[in-house]
């Protein structure tokens, strides 16, 4: 599960589902190296949501509406058929805190793609068709696949590294090179097709540094202030919604309203619950109600 794929130009978090249940080490075809990149047990594709490639080129990166010369905290939202950490997964979030507001994560604008800024079965068949991409990860469980894992448990691992097979472009530039950037889900990000050959970066950026804090995980909403810049103690600093916070038209958190998409409600939400015009606010489950 990447959590969050990003240097100062692009980002994208990706699930990637494995077909073979718990630990596992493979050996030859197994691995999915080079030519038989989808004979092997794990999808190394990915359904990725980068907001770059999904249409928002102003989104994220230097002085934009995630802007990267500044600290944010980065939120990961898991959310299950039952509201429950034993429920189905069936979405993943992203959203961002910055300057102490809560930016909710881009929202496709592909043509063909359904309007979403989360990552669910539904999107990641939309746009593997649309982008003529390979659908391994639908084959090997999607969503639910990856839910599988991180119910069983993984590792945090954190680090800083560079592509020695495409370097990098993937996730920043064009990709494939010799593809039509205008071509749906080609262009990933604004650095030329020539960046990030590794011999050239770790000279140029070997004093590179980034700096990780704040780690938490918990009940959605529960992780993440609105205090300070990038972050802050896990009390929301909004009070708390007098009113049902599932119910449209309730108000609460400091008169603001949300945007299409945001989260507007759910057990122990503290934030704003009115939708902006053209939006409700709508139950999703227990634990999340979103405007749409």
């Amino acid at each position: 599960m990447d959590l969050w794929e990003a240097n100062s130009m692009a980002t994208a978090y990706t699930p990637h589902p494995c077909k073979d249940p718990g630990l596992f080490r493979c050996e030859g075809i197994d691995c999915g190296d080079g030519d038989e990149r989808y004979s092997g047990v794990c999808d190394k594709d990915g359904c990725d949501f980068n907001a770059f490639r999904m249409g928002n080129r102003d989104f994220y990166g230097k002085g934009k509406t995630v802007d990267t010369t500044k600290k944010m905290t980065v939120v990961t939202q898991f959310i299950t058929d039952n509201g429950q950490d034993n429920g189905r997964l069936k979405e993943i979030r992203r959203l961002y805190v910055q300057n102490g507001q809560v930016i909710q994560n881009s929202v496709s604008s592909v043509p063909g793609i359904t309007e979403t800024n989360a990552i669910s079965d539904n999107f990641c068949e939309e746009q593997k068709t649309i982008f003529e991409d390979k659908k391994h990860y639908l084959e090997l469980g999607g969503t639910k696949a990856m839910g599988d894992a991180l119910g069983r448990g993984m590792v945090l691992a954190l680090s800083v590294w560079d592509d020695h097979a495409v370097n990098m472009l993937w996730l920043d530039s064009t990709f494939p090179t010799d593809a039509d950037p205008e071509k749906p889900g080609v262009a990933r990000g604004e650095c030329p097709t020539t960046s990030g050959v590794p011999s050239e970066v770790e000279v140029s950026a070997k004093d590179a540094v980034v700096t990780y804090s704040n780690i938490k995980f918990g009940a959605i909403g529960s992780t993440y202030s609105t205090s300070g810049g990038g972050g802050g103690n896990t009390n929301p600093t909004n009070p708390t919604n007098p009113t049902n916070p599932g119910n449209p038209g309730n108000g609460g958190g400091n008169g603001q309203t949300v945007p299409k998409y945001g989260q507007c409600g759910g057990e122990g939400w503290k934030g704003a619950t009115t939708c902006e015009a053209g939006s409700t606010c709508r139950a999703q489950n227990q634990w999340y109600s979103q405007c749409l």
